[in-house]
């Protein structure tokens, strides 16, 4: 990963120096990198890079609910290797991702902006959405900011949200759409297939034996789409697959965990590890209950038929 990923102002200061270049830097949490958060980014790069500045993102982890109401916390799309990888695609240089704290949620917005904006990456531009918060109890609003950078130097751009076939894209939108199996609306959404990635764990051998052999993913990321099967695509250490996927509690089995088990078209490898990833095409049914292993190999001879049917349109 070539971007710069710094995790304190000090450590900011010692990577670029005391003579470092000024930057051109957005705000926010960047949870799934969805289409509006792309056009943010392609933004701060193309400033960066007319002004021969870095091209910068400031964010937070964990996520401030997380900290402060638990309870409220959403589960992430992403987790923050996986939203770093996705900065350094989109071209930006560095990050400042700042650990979130109890300390860190009462600083005033104007000390957070002089701290880190003006004196840490020396802000030449800052973007940020419309509806852009920060500070303690998220008092800092985009017209504040606008007056610091008045009075500090820096300008300010606020990024109208992006509306994708009427909805705006938001993680919060990406998260619903995902909560009720709408795999297809979250790919307008994030302007790609949204994935779960991870490690090829272990089963317990069932599936291979009774029905279809399957690799199973564990997975870091907190948000999974709606218990039910669907046509995938599945990245196995590095080679692409055609494959269908589900994700549920495998009641047939008796079992109670939610798991994601993918079958692999045309794969006859035993892997038994490795990086895995599963992309998430189009929902074809709900997980249910079946009266026995031979009904249940059945209907998933039929939803192989399915996927690969939606697979080949």
């Amino acid at each position: 990963m070539a971007i710069a990923r710094l995790a304190s102002a000090e450590g900011w200061v010692q990577h670029f120096g005391e003579n470092r270049k000024r930057s051109v830097v957005t705000i926010g949490n960047f949870d799934g990198i969805h289409r509006g958060h792309q056009e943010i980014l392609r933004k701060v790069k193309q400033e960066a890079r007319e002004r021969d500045q870095l091209a910068a993102v400031l964010t937070l982890f964990p996520h401030p609910l997380k900290v402060l109401r638990p309870a409220e916390a959403p589960s992430l799309l992403m987790t923050i290797d996986q939203r770093l990888a996705a900065f350094d695609a989109a071209g930006i240089d560095a990050a400042l991702v700042l650990p979130f704290d109890l300390e860190l949620s009462k600083m005033r917005p104007e000390d957070f902006a002089r701290r880190y904006l003006v004196e840490t990456m020396r802000a030449s531009k800052v973007l940020v959405g419309e509806n852009f918060r920060f500070g303690h109890r998220q008092e800092g609003t985009v017209q504040l900011l606008e007056g610091y950078g008045r009075e500090w130097g820096f300008e300010v751009e606020s990024v109208k949200a992006l509306t994708v076939d009427g909805t705006v894209a938001s993680s919060t939108a990406v998260r619903e759409a995902l909560r009720s199996g709408r795999v297809a609306d979250a790919r307008r959404l994030l302007g790609r297939p949204f994935s779960l990635a991870g490690e090829i764990q272990t089963g317990t051998g069932q599936g291979r034996k009774l029905v279809v052999p399957t690799l199973n993913l564990k997975t870091e990321q907190e948000m999974l789409p709606q218990n039910g099967v669907y046509a995938t695509e599945t990245v196995v250490n590095g080679e692409f697959y055609r494959s269908v996927t589900n994700v549920g509690v495998r009641p047939t089995f008796n079992g109670s965990g939610v798991t994601v088990e993918t079958h692999l078209f045309d794969f006859n490898e035993d892997v038994i590890g490795g990086k895995i990833e599963i992309r998430f095409l189009e929902r074809l049914r709900d997980e249910r209950k079946f009266a026995s292993v031979e009904e249940l190999r059945d209907q998933v001879l039929k939803d192989i038929r399915g996927a690969k049917e939606f697979l080949r349109t």
